[in-house]
């Protein structure tokens, strides 16, 4: 069974970095995607970054992250990462790494349906 843990939330001043953690067990050696989503008070849950697991690595990122947020994949670990710099108050929401068996190589963020399987959850909080 596939498990999904997210940590590394937390406060930080405008234009600070934040370094989000994900590890994943069950996944192996499937190919599939790995992403990350965020939700807030008033949006449904939107997509943040996404990378292709299993092939080449593709990644996909939301016009509002792009240039900043960063994510990557530590292979032999199962684990994954959202590196964000210069964030803003408009980046605060709770975090959620989402896993799916589906193969995201067309460098569009997926629809969140693709993802079957969701950690619980970490807070970001930026303070203007």
């Amino acid at each position: 069974q596939i498990q999904v843990v997210e940590s590394g939330g937390g406060s930080v001043q405008v234009g600070g970095s934040l370094r989000l953690r994900c590890e994943v067990s069950g996944f192996g050696n499937r190919r599939g995607c790995m992403g990350w989503y965020r939700q807030t008070p008033k949006d449904e849950r939107e997509g943040v970054a996404s990378i292709a697991v299993g092939g080449d690595g593709t990644t996909a990122y939301s016009a509002s992250v792009k240039g900043r947020f960063t994510i990557s994949r530590d292979n032999a670990k199962n684990t994954l990462f959202l590196q964000m710099n210069n964030l803003t108050p408009e980046d605060s929401g709770i975090y959620y790494c989402a896993v799916g068996l589906t193969y995201c190589d067309t460098g569009y963020l997926p629809h969140r349906l693709l993802f079957g399987f969701w950690g619980q959850g970490t807070q970001v909080t930026v303070a203007s």
